[in-house]
């Protein structure tokens, strides 16, 4: 009845807001997040790239689905790419910027109210 995915959203998450765990990025969203799986749960982590094996830390816990960050690379990640977001650019002397930016990726309504 729930698929193939192990994870029943009538039970409590497989993780804690504050938990860490190495994961490998299974996927990326339309957005641009990485995809992470713990127990079947979706865990959402911007900044990576499919493929990436990273420590991360649990940021937000919902019914269906958990938001994290990365805190580390996994033990034996080859990895060298930078994730996009620590990547810096010189400041701007004040000439004409367009570059446009994204919302946070927990800014999305996933059927949970508002804490």
């Amino acid at each position: 009845m729930y698929g193939d995915s192990g994870f029943d959203s009538g039970s409590p998450a497989p993780v804690r807001v504050g938990d860490e765990l190495e994961v490998t990025i299974e996927a990326v969203g339309a957005k641009g997040d990485g995809i992470a799986k713990k127990e079947g749960f979706v865990l959402f982590v911007p900044g990576v790239q499919k493929g990436d094996n990273v420590k991360i830390k649990i940021t937000r816990v919902l019914r269906k689905v958990g938001f994290a960050e990365v805190v580390g690379t996994s033990e034996g990640s080859q990895s060298s790419e930078t994730p996009a977001e620590t990547a810096e650019e010189p400041a701007s002397d004040g000439g004409e910027s367009k570059e446009e930016t994204t919302p946070p990726p927990d800014s999305e309504d996933f059927g949970e109210e508002k804490q």
